[in-house]
């Protein structure tokens, strides 16, 4: 399976197959078009309630990650629409000032910050290429 389930970490189960999803996609392992299980045989293959993997779908087609069509199943989006992008930009923006500030509570300089996000962009733009 593309993601992992921990029911005994803090976040919600939903919000970790949200976030396995958005992943998998990210990585290139679940591409636009893929067709993703429906949500009964998601639940009974990992054994979650299935209300729980319908909030996640639900979550995840609001964000325009899936498109559900009625009696074809759930599929990955071709295109995040343009609203998406932008929200999507404010979001990462917050994200950066959250990890600016706890940078700088632990001593690490600006600097160092852009070298750790070279480092990581390298490594992701690398897992991405062997898939």
């Amino acid at each position: 399976m593309w993601f992992d389930i921990d029911p005994s970490l803090s976040m919600p189960i939903y919000q970790q197959l949200v976030h396995g999803v958005k992943e998998a996609v990210a990585r290139g392992v679940l591409v636009a078009g893929d067709r993703i299980p429906t949500v009964r045989e998601l639940a009974s293959h990992i054994m979650i309630n299935p209300n729980t993997i319908a909030k996640a779908y639900q979550r995840l087609e609001q964000e325009g990650i899936i498109v559900t069509m009625r009696s074809r199943g759930s599929f990955i989006a071709e295109n995040l629409p343009a609203s998406s992008r932008e929200e999507g930009r404010q979001a990462i923006a917050g994200l950066l000032d959250k990890v600016m500030i706890e940078a700088f509570h632990r001593g690490v300089d600006a600097e160092e910050i852009k070298s750790l996000v070279q480092e990581r962009l390298k490594k992701w733009e690398q897992e991405r290429g062997s898939r």
